[in-house]
């Protein structure tokens, strides 16, 4: 057995981004950018107007209240603005400002006049106008060629919005790393099927598949394998055919009679990076190196098990192969005081609340047994006390994670 950080190392010992691939905008959210992305064009590209109103020159000078003005043209949005020698012109939210403009009055601070004789429209200022009121500076926003958004950074809606705004319609990102799963256990039943005598229903594949997408990696397929070496034999030759990075196993690596998984893929010529990791739940986790060059991570069995294999020895590796940097530590006082077995790292599940005060705490769920579904169901984040005590104070600095992570932890009212 080895510690929880030596097993990790050992994971992402030489792994790098597995590739990169060109998606359209519209399919990069959730995905990772593979290299930094400088804006092509200055935001806004042009001067234009914050409101309605009209635009005056103003020569640097304070427009007083009551003076009058010679409206020369509306200017709508998508107009090219006039090159002519006037000093007013109409003018709406988002179009170009003339080239000597600079200034934009509000319409609600403009009283409009009869026409004069040459019907041109006019209009009384109803209080001071500053000049440079009103106006969206070209490259205010943004300047051509300012960094956007970093190698390594995870695309949402904002940052879509962003890169739309200055005309980019593709992105480089990360390949997604390919995983297979496979089930072991000749009492896994898929759910809706009925149960035999002594049977459970497959809690944790459908678990899998949704916190593999949502770590951003592409789980392919769940084949079910049963106790059958034969078939796990087939099982991993089709998944090594597809090109899967990582191949995955839930049960049959601990030392029962019915856990072959060490010993089939000692078989097949795998070289072992650990069996056993100083952690609870998962002590049992067995990784190693396939003889055709992908991983292999064999997680317990029991459902909060492989839950806390897949977060803090999976997602780590998964991160490495996207091309981001470990994750930064997130740390939170204790709620209540804690016991645990010392000597190893313990992974709970929880809440962050906050209570009246604007306090943020961390808080241990009750029930922690690695069978148990309802009070995981109930928790937000994951809680980690170090390995080299027993006991941990209440109020004592401790590290919270979130669900996955990509996903940071949440925290709820007290």
């Amino acid at each position: 057995m080895i510690g929880y950080h030596e097993a990790v190392a050992r994971l992402r010992d030489g792994a790098g981004r597995l590739g990169t691939e060109r998606v359209a905008l519209r399919d990069a959210v959730g995905r990772v950018l593979a290299g930094d992305v400088a804006s092509p064009l200055a935001l806004p590209p042009f001067d234009n107007a914050a409101m309605d109103g009209v635009a005056l020159v103003s020569a640097d000078a304070v427009m007083s209240a009551g003076s009058e003005w010679d409206i020369a043209a509306r200017i709508g949005a998508g107009d090219s603005p006039p090159e002519d020698g006037a000093s007013a012109w109409e003018i709406m939210t988002g179009a170009a400002l003339p080239a000597r403009a600079d200034t934009v009055v509000p319409v609600e601070h403009v009283e409009r006049l009869p026409a004069d004789a040459s019907s041109r429209p006019r209009i009384r200022l109803r209080e001071d106008a500053q000049a440079g009121a009103n106006i969206r500076r070209r490259g205010e926003d943004v300047q051509a060629g300012q960094r956007l958004l970093c190698s390594g950074a995870l695309i949402d809606a904002p940052h879509l919005m962003l890169l739309a705004g200055v005309g980019i319609d593709a992105v480089e990102v990360a390949r997604r790393p390919r995983i297979v799963l496979l089930a072991t256990g000749r009492e896994i039943v898929a759910a809706g099927e009925p149960l035999p005598a002594g049977g459970i229903h497959d809690a944790t594949s459908p678990y899998l598949r949704v916190v593999a997408a949502a770590a951003g990696a592409d789980l392919m397929r769940v084949v079910r394998v049963g106790d059958d070496v034969a078939s796990f034999d087939a099982a991993l030759d089709a998944a090594l055919a597809d090109g899967a990075d990582l191949v995955l196993s839930t049960g049959a690596v601990s030392k029962g009679c019915y856990d072959f998984v060490p010993a089939a893929l000692d078989a097949r010529g795998a070289e072992r990076m650990f069996h056993g990791v100083a952690m609870r739940p998962g002590k049992p986790v067995f990784a190693a190196r396939l003889r055709e060059g992908a991983l292999f991570v064999g997680l317990p069995g029991n459902p909060l098990s492989t839950a806390v294999g897949f977060r803090f020895l999976v997602e780590p590796l998964l991160r490495a192969w996207l091309g981001m940097a470990p994750e930064a530590a997130r740390w939170v006082s204790l709620a209540k005081a804690c016991t645990k077995r010392a000597g190893l790292l313990a992974a709970f599940h929880g809440a962050v609340t906050c209570d009246d005060e604007g306090r943020l705490q961390a808080r241990v769920a009750e029930a922690q047994a690695s069978f148990r579904l309802l009070p995981f169901s109930q928790s937000s984040v994951w809680i980690t006390l170090p390995a080299e005590t027993d006991r941990v104070d209440a109020g004592t600095r401790v590290q919270v994670h979130g669900p996955g992570h990509l996903r940071p932890p949440a925290w709820f009212p007290a």
